[in-house]
């Protein structure tokens, strides 16, 4: 399969043929990630959901929902972010942050020019269809703040200037859950603009004896999308995959849930639970259950199973959970999991 064969325009494009671009796709980052097939299909329903956005009140548009990857060091992170980038044939830019990073080091800064007496706009990083933010905790809350209207809004502002950024703009960081010093934690809003969590947890064994036997000098990954393929392939499924609003009831309810445990029969979780989720990320699960419907089971509808499938990874880092809970070591995912059970399916 090449990439000519790959292009093709999208009206005459059928969702089988959408959906075998998308499992070429994932087949090509499982040559190089051995045993995280679950984390490569999260991931790419990431990059294909149809986040909603605006630039201003008269100019909205929709674009890939961002990820926040936590995990230990070695697990494929980083490489996972970089073959999917060489895969759809992106402009790619990975940024390594660090406490003395400042903000003008990732979007840009305006620099005097004295051979004309001017001022001229010096582009960052963020200009790119896929960002990696490496350890975007060891970075100080000034310089995370920088990407907070670039990830919103889809724009990037320096000085007085304001930049459209291509589509499209894909946001992914990682972090490490263990090291607790020279890190600051993500403030809420931030959190809020990443529409899942991942976690990336250790292959199995017979997983980690097929990475030792792989020859990484023989194993080549092939350009099989453009960026303009990924927003077309975006859009089909926004436009193609039908969701019912009794759906669309039952994600509102497991927000609610979230807020007030006590309205489903689990008040004993209100106890647990300091914030709920934001009415943000209802858009949020309502596209990636989209993505999950059409990717993992080829359907041109959503099913409830299907927001139950990415609830977790959408919610564990929105809420806040409160200080009896951290104390008793109460995982967000054991609160979430015991909202899915409390509130009915339609």
């Amino acid at each position: 399969m090449t990439l000519q064969t790959l292009t093709v325009d999208r009206s005459e494009r059928t969702a089988e043929q959408v959906l075998m671009l998308t499992r070429a796709v994932e087949a090509e980052v499982a040559k190089v990630v051995i045993g995280q097939e679950r984390l490569i299909k999260r991931l790419l329903a990431g990059l294909f959901a149809s986040i909603p956005y605006s630039f201003t009140r008269a100019d909205s548009g929709s674009g890939c929902g961002h990820v926040l990857l936590e995990g230990l060091p070695g697990v494929a992170k980083t490489l996972m972010v970089t073959t999917v980038a060489h895969i759809i044939s992106a402009s790619f830019q990975r940024i390594q942050l660090a406490p003395d990073l400042l903000p003008a080091d990732i979007v840009g800064s305006r620099i005097y020019d004295a051979t004309t007496s001017t001022f001229r706009i010096e582009r960052g990083p963020i200009f790119a269809n896929i960002v990696l933010a490496d350890e975007i905790n060891r970075a100080t809350p000034k310089t995370q703040s920088a990407l907070l209207e670039a990830m919103q809004e889809r724009q990037v502002t320096i000085a007085e200037h304001t930049f459209r950024l291509d589509d499209p703009f894909w946001v992914l960081a990682t972090q490490n859950p263990v090291e607790q010093e020279g890190v600051y934690a993500l403030p809420e809003a931030q959190l809020d603009r990443f529409s899942m969590m991942l976690r990336v947890g250790y292959p199995t064994p017979q997983q980690e004896l097929q990475m030792l036997r792989a020859d990484a000098r023989r194993t080549s990954i092939q350009p099989l999308l453009t960026p303009a393929d990924v927003v077309q392939i975006r859009d089909f499924i926004r436009d193609s995959v039908y969701i019912d609003d009794r759906i669309r009831e039952y994600i509102v309810r497991l927000g609610q849930a979230t807020r007030d445990p006590g309205a489903v029969g689990r008040p004993e979780l209100g106890e647990l639970l300091a914030v709920g989720l934001s009415p943000r990320s209802y858009q949020h699960l309502q596209s990636l259950a989209r993505a999950t419907a059409f990717l993992d089971h080829g359907r041109l509808y959503v099913l409830p199973s299907d927001v139950k499938a990415v609830f977790c990874d959408m919610a564990r880092h929105r809420i806040a959970r409160t200080i009896r809970a951290q104390a008793e070591r109460v995982d967000a995912d054991v609160i979430l999991g015991e909202l899915l059970t409390a509130v009915p399916i339609p």
